[in-house]
């Protein structure tokens, strides 16, 4: 059974303020709109059997149909919130409801189904004038032995009893058959309470697996069959509706599989129940798009998130799923109002199934409301830190992280050949799988290819003449590899148009640089790639000064894009860049490339 069960023991009825609703006249009714919602339920008989032991327990209750096919138990009605906040506190008081019970108003209710026929009769109630004094003590009778429940039989029937006894089943019990056997996989179509072919085949498919004659017709004894699973089912699941203004988000959880965790922005951390292999983080994060877009590279940069599976992201949304011999992931978030909503589920493959259910259930009940958390996460300026936008979460490490940059509009990137040595898996920003096209050890090349298409928002223009020396360079890189989230400018001189040797493809650099920023695109002054950066190389017996380095020349980028069978582009930009153009144009094509094992 589903919400929390109701004990039998009498009682003092608690809703003393509700006196004046003893027969609430149906105009009275109208003005009134606010309740407390005590729980939901997921199939009508449930909600029926709980609706009636809480109107003996405290009176006043109501229930009405939700949108999402759940069944509501409320109490009230009440002409304002703080009225009704009164009595959820009293109830409360006096544990006679759960904990998660919370205010709403009536535009959340379809069609009332308890009492039948009618409003909800609110019973007088007292209340202890003194909030402060204790009780007077109760004392619980002894209980007596439960005699052994009586079975009754239900003798099994034709085919004719059958189709008899169905076409005296309301529409509601027809639609919860059509569930219960949704629920079991055997039915895929609209729950419309028809009983067409699609119903009967679905009604034979679960006959034959329980080993009755496949006659599409279910008697009295299989209906109760039928549905005695799916409420054994629904119970082991626990599904309930889960309500946070602080997140700003409604959702039906499996509260038999996870449990409420803590607040940790962006999330809201839900754990696995007992040793059910799963967990949950519902998102609720402000932002914009770029937010989103920065929250979608950095959730599958996480270790609950695998590598392998499909990614997708859209202008106002994103979604993401893994799976690996040991994990499966799906990620689901929407940009909606300035603000990012939407959850993680996490589990083991031994409960593949069980995620298949709660994913439907998910999808079917999200619903972002007024609220938010608090927080950064997914934020786009390079002075916050990867490590510090997720915290609580494990952040999933590359062996190292250098630089790279978009050469054409599909994007191809340049990095070097460093970058990528020895790598089981190669990544653009972390978020993209991407293949090796080239690698030219000898010049300290490696072009690769995204295995999807990628439309950068800018790609490099090679310089068409050789910069002056002493002139102006900039480059652009990821100077603390994968620490921050947006490469860094940094600023020198050109040297020399060799290398120390005489190396034609080499430009000697002044500048003082980091390892994460070799690969990344070295800029002339008219905002042209005159080259690439490379990685140092130390010797034994001769150690260069800090600002000595170097990048290979446009002319040999351009040479190994040819032979990978892609194309460089040429610059015609024949004047000077200014410094902020220079900083957004760089920051667009330039691409953290990481290795994985």
């Amino acid at each position: 059974m589903h919400g929390t069960a109701v004990n039998n023991r009498p009682t003092s009825l608690f809703l003393s303020a509700l006196t004046f609703l003893f027969l609430f006249p149906a105009a009275l009714i109208a003005q009134a709109t606010h309740w407390v919602q005590i729980e939901a339920h997921a199939t009508l008989r449930t909600a029926e059997d709980f609706a009636a032991r809480y109107e003996a327990e405290i009176g006043g209750v109501a229930g009405f149909r939700l949108s999402g096919g759940w069944y509501a138990l409320a109490v009230g009605p009440f002409d304002t919130p703080e009225q009704a906040e009164s009595t959820r506190q009293q109830l409360l008081s006096r544990r006679v409801i759960r904990s998660d019970a919370y205010v709403t108003d009536a535009g959340i209710y379809g069609q009332q189904f308890w009492p039948a026929g009618g409003m909800a009769q609110i019973a007088p109630v007292t209340v202890s004038p003194d909030p402060q004094a204790e009780p007077e003590p109760v004392q619980e009778p002894v209980a007596e032995a439960a005699p052994e429940p009586v079975i009754e039989e239900i003798p099994e029937e034709t085919v004719a009893e059958a189709r008899a006894n169905e076409s005296r089943l309301t529409r509601d019990e027809r639609a919860e058959i059509q569930i219960a056997l949704q629920w079991f996989g055997h039915y895929t179509q609209a729950i419309d309470a028809a009983f067409g072919p699609g119903t009967r085949n679905a009604i034979g498919e679960w006959q034959a697996a329980q080993g009755f004659d496949a006659t599409g017709f279910l008697t009295t004894r299989q209906r109760n069959a039928l549905l005695r699973g799916y409420d054994a089912a629904l119970a082991r699941f626990d599904f309930d509706p889960w309500r946070d203004d602080r997140a700003g988000i409604e959702v039906t959880l499996p509260r038999g599989l996870v449990a409420f965790d803590r607040f940790e922005s962006p999330f809201v951390h839900f754990g696995a129940v007992d040793d059910s292999g799963m967990r949950l983080l519902l998102i609720s994060q402000e932002g914009s798009q770029s937010t989103l877009f920065g929250l979608y590279d950095i959730m599958q940069t996480l270790e609950v998130i695998p590598l392998e599976g499909e990614r997708e992201r859209r202008n106002n949304s994103f979604m993401i799923t893994g799976q690996s011999a040991t994990a499966r992931a799906h990620v689901s978030a929407q940009l909606q109002g300035g603000a990012i909503k939407g959850y993680a589920l996490l589990w083991e493959p031994r409960a593949d199934e069980d995620a298949g259910r709660v994913l439907e259930t998910l999808d079917a009940s999200f619903r972002a409301i007024a609220g938010v958390l608090e927080g950064d996460a997914g934020a786009s300026a390079s002075s916050v830190s990867r490590r510090d936008l997720l915290a609580g979460l494990e952040v999933r490490r590359p062996v190292r992280s250098r630089s790279g940059f978009f050469v054409d509009a599909v994007g191809t990137v340049v990095t070097t050949a460093e970058a990528v040595d020895g790598c089981g898996r190669v990544t653009i920003d972390e978020a993209y799988t991407a293949d090796l096209r080239l690698v030219d050890t000898a010049n300290g090349i490696a072009v690769l290819a995204p295995r999807d298409p990628l439309v950068p928002l800018a790609f490099a223009q090679f310089a068409a003449h050789e910069p002056r020396v002493n002139s102006d360079i900039r480059v652009s890189g990821f100077s603390y590899q994968d620490t921050l989230i947006r490469p860094i400018l940094t600023f020198g001189r050109l040297s020399d148009m060799q290398g120390l040797n005489g190396e034609a493809a080499l430009r000697r650099l002044s500048i003082r640089v980091q390892a994460g920023d070799s690969g990344g695109p070295v800029f002339d002054g008219n905002g042209a790639v005159m080259g690439m950066l490379l990685p140092r190389v130390e010797q034994e017996d001769r150690v260069l000064p800090d600002d000595v380095n170097f990048a290979v020349d446009s002319a040999t980028i351009m040479a190994a894009l040819d032979e990978a069978g892609r194309r460089g582009t040429l610059s015609r930009e024949n004047s000077s860049m200014p410094a902020e153009i220079l900083t957004r144009v760089s920051a667009d094509l330039t691409v953290l490339v990481s290795c994985w094992n």
